[in-house]
């Protein structure tokens, strides 16, 4: 008789597994359409994370490694196909542009900047040229001038700063240094400034069809930082530099910039008007006649945003827009975050906006093929990690063909929580968004302890994607919610806007609807809660403790505690009277009045508190003052500071062994409050 087949005994979900994952980003198609290329990442034997470039042809469905840096990204295929430019940070403070043969074989280093920063690069029609982001690091910050200082026993020099904007989370302090627009010669390396006007360095840009002339969106108002309503369309002159306003523009909010393959349009993504900031409007894609300054809103008829993020802890956060023009030049390809996925839409020049993929998906946007018959893109779900696709365009729709598997065997390892997907009513009708993951083990009819976890931004949306996280504490016999209450992308602007410069009301309301939902599921033990959230969760986390003891136990993460002091300490100051009214000086009431800090006498759940020292976003002043606020009323609570080379993406980008001491110390707080005999308080 023949052998049964074992069937595998899958285990349950590890920290540790995040040592095992292998992400995907960048995917970039050739030109021919015939393969995809894309950079890789992996945790190394010394905690580093591992970058480099792999290769994946669509016909053999063979995948190999395409260069052996440690650090390399950023790949794009030159205009014929015949070479890739990739950013290679084989030098840690000097990261320059390469190149290989689109053949394979060894790179060769293009560039020779000085020591600094590359945010952008795109090659030029002919493939001569390339137009580089760049910005130099000061003199006095370079790692020559730091090994001098030590030599010679000096000390570190102090930072003389005469502009706000000086630092940028993840970014570092970098004082008055920007990023200006370069041109490097795709043969000899040298480069060339061409544009330096842009006052924070955030401008975007595209070269014109016939290569003579780049598009770019800048913010050259000496206050641009406090109005970015300002930012305007230019056309810079490849040559000479010489940069002139595209006609007849209206205050707006502008980035993303696209010229369209037939030189007619640029398209481009914001907002016109001058209620831009922290994204609680829906991003909207727009076409601009660079002749007449004629535009047109393309998804204005529509209540989609161009640029809802999905958030997850197993790849980084594209609060950005991405899209593609078609090669005719008569629709462009879009990705659209919506009720916790995101697709990919087609949308023509008359605003017709089509969906073409469908179904609960997280994909992202790469390029198209030179015909435009083909596109490539990642994919994820709830119980996969994003792996690469190719998308065939046809008709109405793409069909996606899968073309790594790099986490497969892993996760056919793994007993992973199911999702169920539910909507929840608040008290004023409004339906919210909300999933919940049981524990692997849990028994059909038994109670188990809950976490409600909340979502950063605000103006962000939970989803699909892989959560390791929420994964991991349902692993540990937690039933997971999570939701997407108002102020969340993906239902439509009103829904987006909700809160905007209201925090803790209409936002509160849904939260309450979300925790009465779990209080009613007869497998939750609604006598052991606890809730948390990072960021804007975090803010959340400490209104909720300070409105309900509801919950055994809290964990606030880089959060926000203070408006008021908030409004001087962040890398993004608050603009008086725009988001948010008043100011931090002489009416400092409404911020004040929607900051957590305020109703802290009312807390009594035991809290852990998280933050980084580096975290130029929120900074660890507004854990501080939980924290003693906690200390010196008597609450239960422990404070943890990740050290000033960690910065607020330390969940989803930080070193792996820290990002595994913060999922310790969380497990070991909820094991504490929610499974060991309750304390009298």
């Amino acid at each position: 008789m023949p052998r049964r087949a074992l069937k595998l005994k899958k285990r349950l979900i590890q920290a540790e597994d995040l040592k095992r994952f292998v992400l995907v980003a960048q995917p970039q198609i050739a030109p021919s359409g015939d393969r995809v290329l894309f950079a890789r990442k992996h945790c190394g034997e010394k905690n580093e994370m591992v970058s480099n470039l792999w290769l994946a042809d669509v016909a053999t469905g063979e995948v190999k490694q395409f260069t052996s840096g440690e650090r390399d990204g950023g790949p794009l295929w030159s205009p014929d196909g015949t070479r890739v430019a990739f950013v290679s940070g084989r030098s840690d403070s000097n990261p320059q542009i390469f190149l290989i043969s689109a053949t394979g074989g060894e790179a060769t280093q293009l560039t020779n900047f000085p020591e600094g920063s590359i945010r952008e690069m795109k090659w030029s029609p002919d493939g001569m040229r390339l137009a580089v982001a760049f910005r130099a690091t000061a003199k006095e910050w370079t790692e020559e001038a730091r090994k001098k200082r030590e030599a010679e026993g000096l000390s570190i020099p102090p930072r003389v700063i005469e502009t706000m904007w000086y630092r940028l989370d993840g970014d570092g302090y970098f004082q008055q240094q920007r990023h200006h627009l370069y041109l490097v010669d795709a043969e000899s390396g040298e480069h060339r400034k061409l544009f330096d006007k842009d006052v924070t360095g955030f401008f975007s840009f595209d070269w014109s069809p016939d290569g003579k002339i780049l598009a770019v969106a800048a913010n050259t108002a000496k206050d641009a930082l406090l109005k970015p309503w300002k930012s305007r369309l230019y056309l810079v002159d490849a040559s000479s530099g010489a940069a002139r306003l595209v006609p007849a523009q209206d205050d707006g909010d502008r980035g993303a910039v696209r010229w369209s393959p037939d030189g007619k349009w640029i398209a481009w993504a914001g907002r016109l008007g001058r209620n831009a900031l922290w994204g609680a409007r829906n991003q909207h894609l727009f076409v601009t006649d660079p002749k007449t300054g004629k535009t047109v809103d393309l998804t204005g008829k529509s209540d989609y945003c161009v640029a809802a993020a999905t958030l997850s802890d197993t790849r980084e956060a594209a609060f950005g827009a991405n899209y593609q023009w078609m090669p005719n030049g008569k629709s462009l390809l879009v990705a659209i975050g919506r009720h916790g996925e995101s697709h990919i839409a087609r949308v023509t020049l008359k605003g017709e906006v089509k969906f073409l993929t469908s179904g609960p998906y997280e994909f992202q946007l790469g390029n198209l093929s030179k015909d435009g018959t083909r596109v490539a893109l990642s994919r994820g779900t709830f119980h996969e990690l994003n792996e690469v696709f190719i998308g065939d365009l046809k008709g109405d729709a793409i069909s996606a063909k899968r073309l790594t598997g790099f986490n497969d065997e892993l996760l056919s390892t793994l007993n992973l929580a199911k999702v169920e997907e539910h909507w929840v009513r608040a008290e004023d009708e409004t339906k919210v968004h909300t999933w919940v993951l049981k524990p692997p083990k849990m028994k059909p009819k038994g109670k188990a302890p809950a976490v409600l976890e909340i979502h950063g931004g605000p103006h962000a949306q939970y989803g699909v994607p892989f959560f390791h996280e929420m994964q991991l504490l349902a692993a540990q016999g937690y039933v997971v919610f999570f939701s997407n209450p108002r102020g969340s992308k993906g239902y439509g602007e009103a829904h987006c806007a909700a809160i905007e410069g209201d925090w803790g009301n209409k936002d509160w309301m849904d939260i309450r609807a979300v925790i009465a939902f779990m209080k009613s599921r007869p497998y939750v033990n609604s006598e052991r809660m606890a809730v948390m959230g990072g960021s804007y969760g975090g803010y959340m986390t400490n209104w909720v403790i300070g409105h309900t003891n509801e919950f055994s136990a809290a964990i606030t993460d880089r959060c926000v505690s203070n408006l008021h002091s908030m409004a001087g300490t962040s890398d993004f100051p608050l603009v008086p009277d725009h988001y948010w009214q008043g100011n931090a000086w002489d009416r400092p009431e409404k911020l004040w009045e929607q900051s957590p800090l305020k109703y802290f006498g009312n807390v009594k759940t035991p809290t852990l508190v998280i933050h980084s020292e580096g975290d130029l976003r929120c900074n660890i002043e507004q854990a501080e003052q939980v924290f003693t606020a906690l200390q010196v009323r008597g609450i239960p609570s422990r404070f943890i500071r990740y050290p000033s080379t960690t910065s607020h993406g330390l969940s989803r980008s930080g070193p792996v062994d820290l990002r595994l001491h913060r999922l310790g110390a969380i497990l070991d707080w909820l094991a504490e409050y929610l499974k060991k005999p309750k304390r009298t308080r």
